[in-house]
C-alpha cells in the first residue's frame, strides 16, 4: 500500500507528531460505555464531506459570525473557500490550513466551554441536516459489530467531539488548541490535524485502546487522508476526489459516492441518495454583502 504521497521535512514531521500524539490524548472516550465486543477492532471518520456536506469548519463559523466571533470579512473568506471546494472538487492543502488556522485563532480568549456550547448549538441548527445517511449507516455498521467509531479531523477537538456524541459515535480526534485555565490562547498543539497528523492520531490512539489496526476500518473523501487510509487494514473511500478515486482503483481500496446515490462498488452497505449540493457558501456571501450595504 502507498504510505506517504510526499516526503515532509523533520520539523513538519515533528510537528505531526505532535498534533497526533495531543489529539489522541484529549480524544474522549465515552467512560459510561459499555465494553467493546470487539475491543481489537474500530472505524476512523473523516467528517468534512465524508460524514457530512461542506466543512464543518464553515458551518461552525457561520454559527460564530451569527454570534459576532466573526467578522463579516471572516465569514466571507470562509464562504468563498466552500464556494470553491465545491466547484473544483478537491481539497488545496494551502487552503485547509489557512482557513482552519484563521478559525482556530478566533478563540483566543474565549473558554472552551463556550466553544463546546456553541459547537451543540451549531451541530442542532446546521449540521445534523447534513449529514450523509450511508456515512452514517456504515458508522453504525461498525457500532452494531460491537466496534468503536471514531471522528478523525481537523476541526477544533471539542467541536469534533460534540459530533460525535450527537451522532451516537465513541468518540473524536481533532486539532488541539492550547488552552491556560480552561481560555483559549489562539495557539495549536503541534499544527492542524490533516493529512500525516491524522495517521499519527490513529496511531497513537490504537496504541492507547490496544486496537489491531490491520482489523480496522478508515473512511475518507481525500487524497490528503491517504496517509490515514493506508494505516488500517480496511480502507474506503467516500465521496472520494479524483486523486483519491484513483488511489483506491489502484490498490483495489473499497468506494461509496453518496453525492448522486450511485453504488460506486458491490461490496458493503448500499449507497444512500445523495442530498444535493449545498449553495449555502454562495448565499452567506450575498448575505454578508447585503448587510454591510
Amino acid at each position: 500500500m502507498a504510505r506517504v504521497l510526499r516526503r515532509r521535512g523533520d520539523e513538519d514531521h515533528g510537528e505531526a507528531i505532535r498534533a497526533g500524539v495531543a489529539s489522541a490524548a484529549a480524544a474522549e472516550v465515552e467512560t459510561a460505555m459499555r465494553v467493546p465486543l470487539d475491543p481489537g477492532a474500530a472505524a476512523f471518520f473523516d467528517v468534512d464531506n465524508t460524514v457530512m456536506q461542506g466543512a464543518s469548519i464553515f458551518h461552525l463559523a457561520r454559527g460564530l459570525y451569527a454570534r459576532k466571533f466573526l467578522t463579516g470579512r471572516d465569514i466571507g473568506r470562509f464562504a468563498w473557500q466552500q464556494a470553491r471546494f465545491r466547484l473544483v472538487g478537491r481539497e488545496d492543502l494551502g487552503h485547509v490550513h489557512g482557513a482552519r488556522e484563521s478559525a482556530l485563532s478566533f478563540a483566543a480568549g474565549h473558554t472552551v466551554e463556550e466553544l463546546t456550547r456553541i459547537g451543540e448549538e451549531v451541530f442542532d441548527e446546521v449540521m445534523a441536516a447534513k449529514v450523509w445517511p450511508g456515512t452514517r449507516a456504515l458508522a453504525q455498521m461498525h457500532l452494531d459489530a460491537g466496534q468503536r467509531v471514531w471522528l478523525v479531523t481537523a476541526t477544533p477537538v471539542e467541536v469534533a467531539t460534540v459530533i460525535a456524541h450527537r451522532l451516537g459515535l465513541t468518540g473524536a480526534l481533532g486539532t488541539v488548541s492550547e488552552t491556560e485555565d480552561g481560555v483559549y490562547t489562539g495557539r495549536l498543539v503541534g499544527e492542524i490535524l490533516h493529512g500525516e497528523a491524522k495517521a499519527e492520531a490513529v496511531r497513537a490512539l490504537a496504541v492507547r485502546e490496544g486496537l489491531d489496526l490491520g482489523r480496522c476500518a478508515a473512511y475518507s473523501d481525500s487524497a490528503n487522508d491517504i496517509p490515514m487510509l493506508s494505516l488500517v487494514g480496511h480502507p474506503c473511500a467516500i465521496n472520494p476526489d479524483s486523486r483519491l478515486r484513483a488511489q483506491a482503483k489502484a490498490e483495489g481500496w473499497r468506494v461509496r459516492d453518496y453525492r448522486t446515490g450511485r453504488k460506486a462498488a458491490t461490496v458493503g452497505v448500499p449507497a444512500a441518495a445523495g442530498l444535493g449540493a449545498v449553495t449555502g457558501a454562495v448565499a452567506a456571501v450575498a448575505a454578508i454583502r447585503r448587510r454591510s450595504r
